[in-house]
């Protein structure tokens, strides 16, 4: 059973940064395509960021280029998400996915790209 575990959330000042994680279990971490979602009450599950199994290739959002970075140590089975920068409007719970792919250079962008989920870590910026 694969299992997502994220960690790394908490309340940070606007400006501050922060570094989740999201440890994988149980399944073949290195052949995973893997994604950051976040989402607030009442909107989508948004997808921040991605990162083919590699690490050769990532994907961001437009409202978090150039603030987030995403990253992956196979050695690990660990994908980690570097946030500097960061505004109230990155409020939200963050989630981590992750998805067997076959393909190095694809990336899913949205929630039904992806089989496997972690809990969710909550991110709160204040002013």
């Amino acid at each position: 059973q694969v299992q997502l575990v994220e960690s790394g959330g908490g309340l940070v000042q606007a400006g501050g940064s922060l570094r989740l994680s999201c440890a994988v279990s149980g399944g073949t971490f290195s052949s995973y395509g893997m994604g950051w979602f976040r989402q607030t009450p009442g909107k989508e599950r948004e997808c921040v960021a991605g990162i083919t199994w590699s690490g050769g290739r990532t994907y961001y959002s437009d409202s978090v280029k150039g603030r987030f970075t995403i990253s992956r140590d196979n050695a690990k089975n660990t994908v980690y998400l570097q946030m500097n920068s960061l505004k109230t409007e990155d409020t939200a719970v963050y989630y981590c996915a992750g998805e067997p792919l076959s393909y190095d250079m694809f990336i899913p962008t949205t929630p039904r790209g992806y089989d496997y989920w972690g809990q969710g870590t909550r991110v709160s910026v204040s002013t």
